[in-house]
């Protein structure tokens, strides 16, 4: 028992998983890092056949929000694995501009940020607060509801 303690004590601290690469934006929202599939961490990219009102007609509103993913990782992104699926995939807290893990630009909150994405019920507060505030500006998919469609008369 005393050796098992000591051998815990001194084995240091377990690293996590990560990814680091350059990344693949699919057309569902996921990344694909080094062949291995990357679902954003806390968020839910809305699906591509949503649409959503606009003046100018309809928008799908999935497409844009993985448009903006997609203009936003024009460079290396490191993920932190998060867990692992039963079909290979992973979930990952992934960023862009990282010289260490904490720095660099969160992707799962810039979408939050932008209206082009929904934060899960165990994403952190930060999440949810900023999901929040992008319904209240009225942006991405907060914008026009998505069953309402404006027409010019």
């Amino acid at each position: 028992m005393q050796s098992l303690l000591l051998l815990v004590l001194f084995a240091g601290p377990v690293a996590a998983a990560e990814l680091y690469s350059y990344a693949a934006v699919r057309s569902d929202g996921t990344l694909v890092i080094k062949n291995t599939v990357v679902h954003l961490y806390g968020i839910h990219i809305p699906d591509t056949g949503r649409t959503c009102s606009a003046l100018s007609g309809k928008v799908v509103c999935g497409t844009r929000g993985v448009l903006a993913l997609e203009a936003k990782v024009d460079r290396f992104v490191k993920c932190e694995v998060i867990s692992t699926y039963e079909d290979g995939s992973v979930e990952g807290w992934c960023r862009i501009n990282a010289s260490t893990f904490r720095d660099g630009d969160d992707l799962g909150a810039y979408l939050l940020e932008e209206g082009w994405a929904v934060a899960l019920p165990q994403a952190p507060i930060d999440y949810h607060t900023k999901e929040k505030i992008a319904r209240s500006r009225g942006i991405g998919v907060w914008g026009t509801p998505a069953d309402i469609v404006t027409r010019r008369q």
